[in-house]
């Protein structure tokens, strides 16, 4: 694993600002918590989506902190198109998985692409939506 590149902190620290909104639907935003620290964290993620699932490439491999902390707890929570998904059971796949869950020009992308540690896979299911507290007026 060689580790993404030192100019990928920069980039991360505006991206997780614009990703996860509705006019960039391949970026969304992939909070965690750190598997020692328990200290949150967001990191912006390209996504590809199923009715019931989101696919992540690694193209870092599965060593990197965001995907172990997913790993070890299990899941995360998406903010994706404006809106946030709880997403559970992490599992790495391979190029194939995601060949099959997609189409037309993202699908050409993979098959473009040199992907040895293939992706992360998480069954998503929207989050509850907060409570909108009524007055008494």
């Amino acid at each position: 694993m060689s580790g993404p590149p030192a100019a990928a902190k920069q980039f991360n620290k505006v991206a997780v600002h614009l990703a996860g909104r509705r006019l960039l639907p391949l970026w969304a935003v992939l909070r965690h918590t750190g598997r020692r620290s328990g200290r949150p964290y967001e990191t912006p993620v390209a996504v590809m989506h199923t009715d019931t699932t989101f696919l992540i490439a690694l193209p870092w491999g599965r060593g990197t902190d965001w995907a172990r902390n997913v790993r070890h707890a299990g899941g995360c929570t998406i903010r994706w198109k404006g809106r946030e998904f709880v997403c559970t059971e992490p599992t790495f796949v391979g190029k194939d998985v995601a060949l099959a869950a997609t189409t037309g020009l993202v699908r050409r992308g993979i098959e473009r692409q040199d992907l040895p540690h293939g992706f992360l896979q998480l069954t998503r299911t929207p989050a509850p939506r907060r409570p909108v507290m009524q007055s008494g007026w």
